[in-house]
């Protein structure tokens, strides 16, 4: 005798509010301008935004490959293929681990870290606007978007 299927109960899709609504698209907007005003400043020193994004993440500490990847949110094999070109500019160094001397660690060279401070240090459009705020107002701002970033 064959099986009776219990017809689902459709789920409601909760109402979202205009507020939320509106927040959500600021933060597309905010998202939007920082990506756009990054992606002119890697232009402005010969680097695609990959290439920014990795080397200022190595200007912060040495990471191996598989890290970058993770923190890119991309392929082992994309990230070599950036590391191969900052390194042929002499931005990038690859040295073994210390601790693991099969693994190989991708280093910002000293040139790296200065473009990589010269690229942060032009990133005007959160860094002005943020300065129009107090103390107090970018703790509370940060907070909040931790809690965003929690759930």
């Amino acid at each position: 005798m064959p099986t009776q299927k219990t017809p689902r109960t459709p789920r409601k899709t909760p109402c979202i509010d205009p507020l939320t609504l509106e927040v959500v698209d600021l933060i597309g907007t905010v998202v939007g301008r920082y990506h756009e005003e990054y992606e002119g400043a890697a232009a402005e020193h010969a680097l695609t935004g990959a290439q920014a994004r990795l080397l200022s993440l190595l200007s912060l500490e040495p990471l191996p490959m598989r890290r970058l990847a993770q923190k890119l949110k991309c392929e082992p094999s994309n990230v070599t293929g950036i590391v191969d070109r900052l390194e042929a500019r002499g931005l990038v160094e690859r040295r073994p681990d210390p601790s693991d001397r099969r693994v190989k660690l991708a280093a910002a060279t000293e040139e790296g870290r200065h473009v990589a401070r010269s690229l942060r240090d032009s990133l005007r459009f959160a860094r002005e606007p943020l300065a129009g705020l107090s103390h107090e107002e970018r703790l509370s701002l940060r907070e909040l978007l931790l809690r965003m970033l929690d759930t």
